[in-house]
C-alpha cells in the first residue's frame, strides 16, 4: 500500500490557493490536510471546502510536510514558524526568499537538480519564479553546449505580486480607484521596468534573484548573466526574451530537438504560421513553453529564446508539489 503523508499548507493567497490545487489533481497521497492561515475561516476551490487554522507552532505537531507559500521577511510565516515545523518532525518546503541563498539549503528545481533534495537539513527553498521558468528551459541546452553568458529581460505578470496586484489591475482596468496600491504606478495600459527594490550596480532585487539563484542551482558561477525585470499589465504567465552565449555552436534546429525531448519543456516554435508560447494560453498549464528559437544573426555561437509559463504554476505552486513528490519517492527507496 502506498504510504499516505501529513501535509500542511501556510498561506491562502494566490500560490497557496494553487498548492492545494495541485495536491489534489496530482493525487499526492494525503493522510491529513491542514492548511494554515494568520486567521481561520473557510475557503472553496473548485467547489472543495477548505477549512482554514489559525497558524500556531502545536499546528505542526504530526506534520510530515509543510509547504509554505505566504508571506516573506521577519514577520513572515517561514521565518516564524519554520524551524518550529522541523522541531516537530516536518520538512519544510518553503515558497518564499527567506532561505534561497543560504548555503545549508538547498534551492531545487526537480528537473535540474533533484538530487540536492538529499541535502536538506529540515528546509528546501522553492526559486523565484522567472529564475524557474529559465532554467527548465535552458538546463538541457547548457549540459549539451554549455553557456557562457545569459542576458535575459522578463515581462511578469501581476499575480506575481500576490493577490493585490491582480485586484489593482482590474480595478484600473474598469477606470475605478483601486482598494490596492501594490504597485507605485498604475498598472494597467502601463509597463512598469521595476521588480523589487534597487539595489548594487542598479539592478533591482528581482534581477539579483535570477542571477544568484541560477548559479546555485546549476552550479555554475562562472555564467554571466544580466537580468532586466519589468512587471506588464498580464494577469498571470511570466514571458521571458532570453539571449544564450553557448560554449559549443548551437544551431536553432538542435535546440528544438533538444528540448522537444526535455522534461517540462513544450515547444511552440512556427512563427511562419504565428505560433509561439503566449501568457493567455500558458495559464492553467503545468510545461514551460518555448518559441522563437533563433541565432544571433551576427553572433556564432549564440542564440534567443522566448519563454513563457504560469507563474502560479510551475513558478511557484507546482514546483513545490514536485519537491515534494520528489522527496517522498527518493524516501521510498531509501
Amino acid at each position: 500500500m502506498r504510504k499516505k503523508y501529513n501535509i500542511a499548507v501556510v498561506g491562502v493567497g494566490a500560490v497557496g490557493l494553487q498548492m492545494l490545487r495541485c495536491l489534489r489533481i496530482r493525487r499526492f497521497p494525503i493522510k491529513e490536510l491542514r492548511v494554515f492561515a494568520r486567521s481561520g475561516r473557510d475557503i472553496n476551490i473548485d467547489g472543495l471546502n477548505y477549512k482554514v487554522e489559525p497558524i500556531s507552532a502545536g499546528g505542526f505537531d504530526g506534520i510530515d510536510i509543510a509547504l509554505f507559500a505566504g508571506t516573506e521577511g521577519e514577520k513572515g510565516a517561514a521565518v516564524t514558524f519554520a524551524h518550529e515545523a522541523i522541531r516537530r518532525g516536518a520538512v519544510v518546503i518553503d515558497n518564499g526568499a527567506d532561505f534561497r541563498m543560504n548555503k545549508k539549503v538547498p534551492l531545487v528545481i526537480p528537473e535540474v537538480n533533484p538530487r540536492d533534495i538529499r541535502k536538506h537539513k529540515g528546509i528546501i527553498a522553492n526559486p523565484n519564479c522567472s529564475t524557474i521558468q529559465m532554467v527548465v528551459a535552458i538546463w538541457p541546452i547548457y549540459k549539451k553546449f554549455g553557456i557562457k553568458r545569459i542576458i535575459v529581460c522578463s515581462y511578469q505578470a501581476v499575480s506575481g505580486a500576490g493577490r493585490g496586484g491582480i485586484v489593482q489591475l482590474e480595478d484600473e482596468l474598469k477606470q475605478r480607484s483601486s482598494s490596492q496600491r501594490t504597485f507605485t504606478y498604475n498598472i494597467a495600459k502601463n509597463v512598469i521596468p521595476q521588480i523589487g527594490r534597487f539595489e548594487e550596480s542598479g539592478f533591482t532585487t528581482e534581477e539579483w534573484k535570477m542571477v544568484r539563484e541560477t548559479h546555485k542551482i546549476m552550479h555554475d558561477k562562472k555564467i554571466k548573466i544580466s537580468a532586466t525585470c519589468v512587471r506588464v499589465p498580464v494577469v498571470t504567465g511570466h514571458c521571458e526574451a532570453v539571449y544564450l552565449e553557448t560554449r559549443k555552436r548551437a544551431t536553432a534546429q538542435s535546440v528544438r530537438e533538444l528540448l522537444n525531448v526535455s522534461p517540462g519543456v513544450v515547444v511552440i516554435d512556427r512563427p511562419q504560421d504565428q505560433m509561439y508560447p503566449l501568457p493567455i494560453e500558458s495559464e492553467g498549464k503545468e510545461p514551460v513553453f518555448v518559441g522563437r528559437i533563433r541565432n544571433d544573426p551576427f553572433l556564432t555561437n549564440a542564440l534567443w529564446l522566448w519563454i513563457v509559463s504560469d507563474n502560479l504554476l510551475k513558478g511557484a505552486a507546482l514546483n513545490a508539489i514536485q519537491i515534494a513528490e520528489k522527496l517522498i519517492s527518493s524516501e521510498s527507496k531509501a
